[in-house]
């Protein structure tokens, strides 16, 4: 089971199918996420199932964006928010998962698919390294 985060906000669940998971496993843990008034989406077990596989390469490349120069992170969240309707801009969204866990996430995905695409940026690699990871540690791309 994989939740999405504010777990208590969130009603996603992605329910993860192994290789060889039974049909009445997944069908046990679908009736207990929906005891738990969740929505179950029953996904197939690859690096980063289906929502940090997309997420996780959306936030690399607004983190690219801005080491790039090609725009600052207000503008760029505010293109993400008012342009694609996030509710929340993709380096907003960075610091409130933190970035050592965007940045442990990109890993599994490069290393579990081998492509580069999924590799981290070098910002995100260093601001983790200099232990700004968001809102946790009260910086990251915001001051919190």
């Amino acid at each position: 089971m994989h939740f999405m985060n504010p777990v208590p906000v969130m009603k996603l669940v992605e329910i993860i199918n192994g290789y060889g998971t039974a049909p009445e496993v997944t069908e046990a843990i679908v009736a207990a996420t929906k005891s738990l008034e969740k929505l179950p989406c029953v996904v197939n077990d690859y690096p980063g199932f289906v929502a940090n596989r997309i997420l996780m390469p959306m936030i690399n490349e607004a983190i690219y964006t801005l080491y790039e120069g090609v725009a600052a992170k207000e503008e760029i969240d505010t293109v993400m928010k008012l342009g694609m309707a996030h509710p929340m801009g993709p380096l907003q969204l960075a610091d409130f998962i933190g970035l050592d866990v965007c940045l442990a996430i990109l890993r599994v995905l490069h290393d579990g698919f081998g492509n580069p695409k999924y590799a981290p940026c070098p910002l995100l690699v260093n601001m983790v390294t200099a232990g700004k990871m968001g809102v946790k540690t009260k910086e990251g791309f915001y001051k919190y």
